[in-house]
């Protein structure tokens, strides 16, 4: 796609998605860094999080070849993976940990304890892992963690505020990994999926050095502002004028909606791209249907524009999944919200993703091997354009 072409706006947002998300994969984010700032290859390496085999990936085949491994990511994210002896790759269940997130942790936990005291330890750290991977501490059950997890997810808790519960019941998060390596050096490569790119906060910290003798650093390779930021390039590249390009997707989906409309509709110049970067909060009824926040949200904005011939909007998880669902989110407009289909019932029983996978409306990515929070991008035309 060399230009934008009006008759088919579906396919040109998703291509914007497709150029951000592109721009922040765990492979070629690691291979920049690591060619960037090591010349030492390290004695281990673990990865966890939705993007740690991505992430994996982009180290040196010398690296990958030579260095023992524990890699700890999402069901499904690391399909394909060669069976190698000095590489170990353990899989559990997101948004909601399960036993496998236990025993990943604690063996993510002798892991770094095992390592030798002049050792040097690689970290891939990205989104995910906060559900991923945990140790917890004794007298603690996984049901009552499933239980307080269940409800951080559906009562509108922000995600400082859901790992800031996760941290204080963890023997590994929040600096606490760290603690327990007997190593001397310990490197850090982050694909950022929080509010301000804080290691302390992504993946409820796993990551984090909390001080001391140790030598350590830390690097941002992927965020949020880097995928709005390509997509926005693509964008211009396309001939499309980018009016809009902040992280602003932060609050409940009711209100994210409302704010991206009186943004969209306050512009001098209204024609073109606003592109929105964040991640937003849901308030989920008892016994929730089919789909996440980003389809809950695609699915408000629907309503909200029902009947406009004006408007084409993209919300999607830069990871490829949103909650209980196998779509990334939805591509909608003025015509996508039908009464008549069940759209208001959708609504109310919070089953945004099988309302969208009914009327087509629905994207689907699979694993994309990054997670940089959400994204909108909204496309406005003349009201009588096309």
């Amino acid at each position: 796609m060399n230009s934008f072409d009006s008759s088919n706006t579906s396919d040109a947002l998703r291509h914007l998605f497709e150029a951000g998300v592109d721009a922040v994969k765990g492979e070629p984010a690691v291979a920049r860094a690591f060619a960037q700032r090591f010349t030492q290859a390290p004695d281990r390496i673990l990865a966890v999080g939705k993007a740690a085999y991505a992430m994996y990936m982009g180290l040196p085949e010398n690296v990958r070849a030579a260095t023992p491994a524990l890699i700890i990511t999402k069901d499904g994210h690391a399909d394909g993976a060669p069976d190698l002896r000095h590489v170990e790759i353990r899989e559990a269940s997101h948004p909601m940990p399960c036993a496998r997130s236990i025993a990943a942790g604690e063996a993510a936990l002798a892991f770094v304890q095992d390592c030798a005291p002049d050792s040097r330890l690689l970290m891939l750290v990205s989104g995910g892992a906060s559900a991923l991977v945990e140790a917890l501490p004794s007298g603690m059950s996984l049901e009552s963690l499933m239980e307080r997890t269940k409800i951080a997810l559906s009562n509108g808790s922000t995600i400082g505020q859901i790992n800031a519960e996760r941290i204080a019941h963890s023997r590994i998060k929040g600096g606490k990994l760290f603690a327990a390596f007997a190593g001397r050096r310990a490197d850090v490569l982050a694909i950022s999926d929080v509010q301000g790119d804080g290691i302390d906060v992504i993946g409820s910290g796993i990551g984090a050095y909390g001080g001391g003798t140790l030598r350590y650093s830390c690097h941002i390779v992927g965020s949020n502002a880097v995928a709005r930021d390509a997509a926005a390039a693509q964008a211009t590249t396309l001939g499309m004028h980018v009016h809009h390009n902040a992280e602003t997707l932060y609050g409940d989906i009711n209100e994210v909606a409302g704010d991206i409309l009186a943004t969209v509709d306050g512009g001098a110049a209204p024609e073109g791209v606003y592109i929105f970067g964040g991640e937003p909060t849901v308030q989920l009824p008892d016994n929730p249907g089919e789909g996440g926040r980003n389809q809950g949200l695609a699915l408000e904005l629907a309503r909200r524009i029902s009947g406009r011939s004006d408007l084409s909007i993209l919300v999607a998880g830069t990871d490829g999944s949103d909650g209980v669902s196998a779509g990334a989110g939805a591509i909608v407009d003025g015509h996508s919200f039908r009464a008549a289909d069940g759209a208001d019932e959708a609504i109310r029983l919070a089953n945004s993703g099988a309302f969208f996978r009914t009327t087509g409306d629905q994207l689907v990515t699979g694993p994309t091997g990054t997670n940089v929070m959400d994204l909108v991008i909204v496309h406005r035309k003349t009201a009588d354009a096309g």
